[in-house]
């Protein structure tokens, strides 16, 4: 399932997508849910808005604040409608946008990677990394530490 970016000849879809596309993640602000591919449609039926967002996984306890927030932005806008979680398809990090990897490198965290590798630090670039803890800050991300500039970092895991 691709996202669903409404098409410009839907003024209102489209305003309803940019707005609710701002909304931030609430354990790494530095990325959008578009960021994530968390937001995965702004459609319209009989009559009314229909935002469906995706969790990275089924008990992210950031869920109901992000879909609070999608509804605020969604009322921001005059619009009518509703936030739908879905859970299938699952979540998966290929649905993070290349913008949104930047984003986390720049913040200090490891964009997941497809291709089993070892992970670049996001400070220095090194990849004479190893990993601490498989669990870090968040069920989503494990901690791993650069054997170069020794600095303990977040990587955000990749989920398939």
């Amino acid at each position: 399932m691709g996202r669903s970016v409404p098409a410009a000849r839907d003024p209102e879809l489209a305003a309803v997508w940019a707005a609710v596309a701002a909304v931030t993640d609430p354990e790494v602000p530095v990325l959008t849910i578009e960021d994530l591919g968390v937001l995965r449609s702004v459609d319209r039926v009989d009559g009314r808005i229909v935002v469906t967002i995706t969790p990275t996984y089924s008990g992210c306890p950031a869920m109901q604040y992000i879909a609070d927030r999608v509804e605020d932005a969604l009322s921001g806008t005059g619009s009518v409608g509703e936030v739908r979680t879905v859970l299938s398809p699952a979540w998966t990090t290929d649905w993070m946008s290349e913008e949104g990897r930047r984003k986390l490198t720049d913040y200090g965290i490891a964009a997941p990677v497809t291709v089993r590798t070892r992970i670049a630090c996001p400070r220095c670039s090194s990849r004479r990394t190893r990993p601490i803890s498989e669990f870090g800050s968040t069920a989503c991300k494990a901690l791993y530490r650069c054997e170069d500039c020794l600095e303990p970092f977040d990587y955000f895991k990749e989920l398939l």
